[in-house]
């Protein structure tokens, strides 16, 4: 067994993991525009926990500004699901055709609050979501996971995980890549590889 390694030193520490981006070319994420457009600047990021959906909206929301959009962050979860206090009538009053609004974890909030959020950001020039399931605005992308994605992810990290490990690792945690990395920590942390 091999020693244990310092959090610092851990090649799946938090930090590294999150300089990994999604992985879409500039020519992907200027067809993603392109579709978003067409969608009238309305879509969501769709997919299973760990599958990317935020990782990607992030990678949008800098191509946006880039391009002179303001971005607004609306950031929800199981443990914070209701509008921020930020999101009072002001705010929803000040948003313009310049405006776009990202809301990360949008299936937090229930038909009716939904519903009442897409009638207050209508005034804005884009909204973008990540959600678990289709259906609340038109699907932009569909985030999915692969064996051999996780695989890359562990090699852009320095480390290396055989192609059978890679599979294990994925099925284990249901395509779930950020649980995976996450034991893949727990297993460096503890003096254990591969």
């Amino acid at each position: 067994m091999s020693a244990m390694v310092r959090a610092k030193d851990n090649p799946f520490a938090v930090d590294r993991v999150l300089r990994e981006r999604y992985r879409l070319n500039e020519r992907g994420l200027a067809e993603l525009l392109e579709k978003w457009e067409r969608l009238g600047r309305r879509g969501a990021l769709v997919g299973a926990h760990g599958s990317g959906k935020t990782t990607l909206l992030e990678d949008l929301a800098v191509r946006l500004e880039r391009d002179g959009w303001r971005a607004h962050w609306v950031r929800l979860s199981a443990e914070f699901s209701r509008l921020p206090e930020v999101c009072d009538a002001g705010f929803f009053a000040g948003l313009g055709g310049e405006d776009v609004v990202l809301v990360d974890g949008a299936e937090q909030l229930g038909f009716v609050a939904w519903r009442i959020f897409r009638y207050r950001v209508r005034r804005a020039g884009g909204l973008l979501v990540t959600t678990h399931r289709a259906g609340r605005l038109g699907t932009l992308r569909r985030c999915e996971t692969t064996a051999e994605l996780l695989r890359e992810l562990v090699g852009a990290l320095g480390e290396t995980v055989s192609a059978e490990e890679a599979r294990r690792l994925h099925a284990r945690h249901r395509g779930n890549v950020r649980e995976a990395l996450r034991e893949l920590y727990d297993r460096c942390a503890a003096g254990r590889r591969g």
